[in-house]
């Protein structure tokens, strides 16, 4: 059997790769593991279960209620709110473990089961592991400990789950939002509710897109990963800026007075700015990954702030800021991290301090946003090639070497196997997009020569 955990918890097909059945026996095999029942007496260990409104979500959260009860773990039902919320609520009601079923920005027919440590923390790989062979142990026959009567775990609905959340964003915030109107893409998702009462009641005028989930319509043309509905919103209400969410909510892209794009990294620039202005950043320092943008890593250098780079994933940039202390880290995607306040990419929180620097300073996002250029930027996925070999062949370290050469101190060459599948991801940044797409290119067939 292949590993059940990915990057980002147990993700498939619902109800094809993730079965009811596999959503209790993990569920079981977490308590276990991460919530220690039958260890030590006298102890209700306690999960909040959350998760986002897709359709399966509903079955879903069943089997893993289900499976933490039966093990003797109490159960908060705080229902669909986002990701970071359930991360929060874990850590601020000092329960044992929290579960979020979601599927993020993936289409609605996908889910996702993933698992919080005490405190609201993301599991290290170690603790994944563990209840990986947890559960396969007794998938092939070896009987759970079972408790009966009283030690059996109650299940309850947590009602003020919702508003502990809102509360706790608004405490965040430097100043309020009075003044500016903002729209909000909420994907049909988790946020659909939170988020436009966060700005709200922080003083926002709020329009809302993209928040009326049904359980089938979650990320389906709208949210982060498709933002033409916004742009065209925002333009069209004369809004100050707007905001685009994923489906779980732990991303946050924005727009422009303009219609144009806001990505992670100028969301991560503005942010930085603004922490190390008021004597939160750090070491003077943010953490990003390798597919950062150049033109974030040339704007932080002038601005002498220190950009730390880890592999692609915000579970590594998470590690590295809890490694060496740092307050800031994030992802072009939208994940980004304030780690003071989250203990996971909070897209709700990200936007509300964007919206806070906006206020504050009076100036506009697109004003904010111009602190760093962002250079073009080409990605083309090459198939079918031996990925093993793309850091140790010749040939392809002399294409490297000649398309370097070409660009200098101006653009950047990243080469990266793909993780899960047999393809070379080669990515291209230059000043202009044509000499991009021209070094792309060639560096592809480059890698179709040398690996294929």
């Amino acid at each position: 059997m292949g590993r059940l955990f990915g990057t980002d918890g147990v993700r498939g097909v619902a109800n094809a790769d993730l079965t009811a059945e596999l959503a209790l026996g993990l569920s079981v095999a977490a308590a276990h593991v991460l919530a220690e029942v039958g260890t030590f007496d006298g102890h209700r260990p306690t999960a909040v279960v959350g998760r986002d409104p897709r359709a399966s979500g509903e079955f879903l959260e069943a089997a893993v209620v289900a499976g933490l009860a039966s093990a003797g773990v109490d159960v908060l039902l705080v229902g669909v709110l986002p990701t970071p919320a359930v991360a929060y609520l874990t850590g601020a009601l000092g329960a044992d473990l929290g579960v979020m079923l979601s599927a993020s920005h993936n289409a609605m027919p996908d889910n996702g089961v993933k698992f919080f440590a005490r405190g609201g923390h993301k599991l290290a790989d170690e603790l994944e592991d563990r209840i990986e062979t947890l559960y396969e142990q007794h998938r092939t026959g070896a009987p759970w400990e079972r408790p009966t009567g009283a030690g059996v775990g109650r299940v309850r609905t947590y009602d003020e789950g919702f508003d502990r959340y809102v509360a706790h964003l608004i405490g965040v915030l430097p100043n309020r939002l009075d003044g500016l109107k903002v729209v909000l893409d909420e994907a049909h998702g988790a946020a659909a509710r939170v988020s436009p009462e966060a700005f709200a009641r922080a003083g926002a005028e709020v329009i809302t897109i993209g928040a009326e989930p049904d359980g089938l319509n979650i990320n389906d043309g709208c949210g982060s990963t498709h933002l033409t509905q916004l742009k065209a919103a925002v333009v069209e209400h004369g809004a100050h800026f707007g905001i685009a969410h994923d489906g779980d909510a732990d991303r946050c892209l924005a727009v422009d007075a303009a219609g144009e794009e806001v990505d992670g990294d100028q969301i991560l620039a503005v942010l930085a700015l603004a922490m190390r202005e008021a004597g939160t950043l750090r070491g003077d320092a943010v953490v990003g990954t390798v597919m950062a943008n150049l033109g974030f890593k040339i704007a932080m250098e002038r601005e002498g702030i220190h950009l730390v780079e880890t592999a692609v994933g915000d579970r590594y940039v998470l590690e590295s800021m809890k490694e060496h202390g740092y307050a800031l880290g994030g992802e072009q995607s939208g994940h980004v991290i304030v780690l003071d306040h989250a203990t996971t990419g909070d897209g709700t929180l990200t936007g509300l301090l964007l919206a806070a620097r906006v206020a504050a300073t009076g100036r506009t996002l697109a004003e904010l946003a111009g602190v760093m250029r962002r250079l073009p930027q080409v990605l083309v996925n090459v198939p079918d090639v031996d990925k093993s070999r793309v850091h140790t062949s010749a040939e392809l370290a002399a294409a490297v070497s000649e398309a370097e050469s070409e660009l200098g101190t101006t653009g950047r060459v990243l080469l990266r196997p793909s993780g899960t599948e047999p393809l070379v991801r080669v990515m291209v940044e230059a000043p202009d997009i044509d000499q991009a797409r021209s070094v792309a290119s060639r560096l592809a067939d480059a890698v179709k020569s040398a690996l294929g």
